[in-house]
């Protein structure tokens, strides 16, 4: 699993004229089973998805198509973890 931290470059202005175009980009991903939780930071200095991946290649490709990053609105922060300890809510996911 990884989490990826944004951390946007750019005035929120900017941000939110490409925040449609994101939210489809994240809805793609999440009906994939890529994606399985996202939002903004708070206060929003930019945003936090975890990813259910097996491939750090494959993910890096995948935001690459995130308009955020086509436009240069965003920097990626990648970090895989293990999950070795969790709820048995969330049991159901990373399996």
């Amino acid at each position: 699993m990884f989490v990826i931290i944004l951390r946007y470059l750019v005035d929120i202005s900017v941000i939110d004229q490409h925040r449609p175009a994101h939210l489809d980009f994240l809805d793609s991903y999440f009906s994939k089973g890529v994606f399985i939780a996202s939002g903004p930071q708070s206060p929003r200095y930019g945003g936090v998805i975890i990813a259910k991946i097996q491939d750090r290649k494959t993910l890096q490709n995948i935001i690459q198509s995130d308009p955020y990053f086509i436009h240069n609105c965003a920097e990626y922060q990648i970090t895989e973890f293990i999950p070795n300890k969790f709820s048995p809510n969330f049991a159901r996911i990373i399996e």
